[in-house]
């Protein structure tokens, strides 16, 4: 990859496409939205109704807000446009408020504030190497990541059906991450910092940011080798990094921590008696663990080797406040997922470190961060797979190696999502939004790469093996005596199909990391 001025195919053709995914998300307003739509909307409605010494204590609504301070005060302003539409929303009395105007506004404000999104997506585009660039379309890299990253399902489905605002936060990442690539490390470093205090999930990926400014900002040459010429730190570089983010802290901390009010503040941010899984199961290795821990459970009362009278009871999908006890397998505590996490993210820090490969590697530690932390944390929601997926586009266009792994993963990941969307009128729509887009996601990176495999059997035989997965769980199940007796069936039978392909993912990714050649280019001060 390397910074370009602009890309093959210009501006029509991206304003095309931006134009046309927006107008789709103006035809899925009138959808079904999830209780994450309440949540916004009581947040909406605290933000705009109390002083802000309120905010974080206020508990109307079982959806406390228990996001930063800068999302609280993304709401408060979201809120003043609001009132025009309808001033009932903004009560804190009016739960499970959703007029006509109200789903409207909150349906536009998170199309309007996409803009970001789309501007993003456009600098990530202009990094791409375009040295492959071709007169067909799919032949042309920048364009094909420009409809990886716009179109993509998981997003879509997400923010504009089920409902949320990860695509300006989303806009944000990737926006921090042009920058690097343009190095323009304190614009990066600072957009970083004010996305941390929009939404905590990205602390994630804030090794991969933490290692790569600090090797390729504060140190300003490498040896011949690669390695790094520790004469060259700079200390005013550290002073400037470490100045950007205590700032941003201030300002979104600042308030809080003058009222006495910060420990509250962090006790919403991080509720950690929540339970190991979310409601939805996200497909990680913890959703394997409670899979073979309820089979031995079955197992162990039908041969008699356990009392059932003395084995907990099952909780695991519980998506509020709640905690439970395996039955066979050691319980795990927040303690022993943050460990896991650690050890399972050290690796990949320590690639970019001593091994490092330019922009190409601090991408590849930071979806290794964002898999390792969806892997192995506690309560971890399935959307949080677009984590991986969306940075990991951009490397998909660049090697043949990384557009294979971005097909496994997004497949499986976009997959995993699939149960978010219940309803039967959206059953259609999410069928034929994922074939589209895994439809074009395969034929565009074959094209790119025609003399190169990007899957093998075994990999092509498990893909496949999604659609008898889908047949089973939405159309032959329903209609069984099982229905009624094991209704969460479906849903472990989703997560552990997916959770094999996002760990194989994951797998191959820090193979492909530890095997790629060590970047001996000589830094530029």
């Amino acid at each position: 990859m390397a910074a370009r001025r602009g890309w093959c195919g210009g501006r029509g053709s991206f304003l095309a496409l931006a134009f046309g995914v927006t107008l789709l998300k103006v035809l899925l307003i009138p959808t079904y939205h999830s209780t994450d739509f309440e949540v916004h909307r009581n947040w909406l409605a605290i933000t705009h109704s109390l002083p802000v010494s309120q905010w974080y204590y206020e508990a109307t609504s079982e959806w406390t807000l228990d996001y930063p301070p800068f999302f609280a005060w993304f709401e408060y302003v979201l809120s003043h446009a609001g009132k025009y539409f309808d001033k009932e929303m903004l009560s804190v009395q009016n739960l499970n408020y959703s007029s006509p105007m109200t789903v409207l506004f909150q349906r536009l404000s998170v199309i309007t504030t996409d803009m970001l999104y789309i501007y993003a997506v456009y600098q990530c585009c202009s990094c791409v190497n375009g040295k492959r660039g071709g007169k067909d379309p799919l032949e042309n890299p920048p364009f094909v990541l420009s409809v990886l990253l716009l179109w993509n399902f998981g997003l879509l489905i997400v923010d504009h059906i089920h409902f949320q605002y990860n695509g300006f936060l989303f806009g944000f990442l990737l926006l921090s991450v042009a920058r690097l690539f343009q190095k323009r490390y304190l614009e990066g470093a600072f957009l970083f910092a004010v996305l941390l205090h929009f939404k905590h999930i990205y602390l994630y990926v804030a090794p991969a940011y933490g290692i790569y400014l600090l090797r390729s900002y504060c140190f300003t040459a490498n040896n011949p080798d690669g390695s790094l010429r520790w004469r060259s730190f700079s200390f005013c570089r550290l002073i400037a990094l470490g100045s950007i983010v205590c700032l941003v802290s201030a300002v979104s901390l600042g308030p809080f921590l003058a009222r006495g009010q910060l420990p509250q503040v962090f006790s919403r941010l991080f509720p950690f008696k929540r339970g190991l899984c979310h409601a939805y199961w996200a497909p990680n290795v913890w959703a394997v663990f409670n899979s073979i821990d309820k089979m031995l459970s079955v197992l162990g009362v039908k041969y008699q080797f356990l009392d059932p009278a003395r084995m907990p009871k099952a909780a695991m999908t519980g998506g509020l406040v709640q905690e439970f006890q395996h039955s066979v397998l050691p319980s795990v505590t927040p303690l022993a997922t943050l460990f896991c996490t650690a050890v399972s993210v050290l690796p990949s820090v320590f690639c970019l470190w001593f091994k490092p490969q330019g922009p190409r590697g601090f991408l590849r530690c930071l979806v290794l961060c964002a898999l390792s932390s969806f892997l192995f944390g506690w309560h971890v929601h399935e959307k949080a797979i677009l984590l991986a997926i969306l940075p990991l586009s951009l490397l998909s266009v660049d090697t043949s190696r990384d557009a294979g792994i971005y097909l496994i993963l997004s497949t499986t990941g976009h997959f995993s999502l699939f149960p978010l969307l219940f309803t039967a009128p959206e059953l259609p729509i999410k069928i034929l939004l994922m074939l589209l887009f895994s439809v074009y996601s395969f034929s565009s990176l074959k094209a790119l790469f025609r003399k190169e495999p990007l899957l093998n059997w075994l990999e092509a035989v498990y893909l496949t093996g999604l659609i008898p997965i889908e047949i089973i769980c939405e159309i032959v199940f329903p209609f069984t005596s099982w229905a009624q007796k094991l209704p969460f069936l479906p849903l472990l039978l989703t997560s552990v199909y997916c959770a094999l392909g996002i760990i194989y993912s994951w797998l191959k990714l820090y193979i492909s990391a530890f095997t790629e050649p060590l970047e001996v280019k000589q830094k530029e001060e």
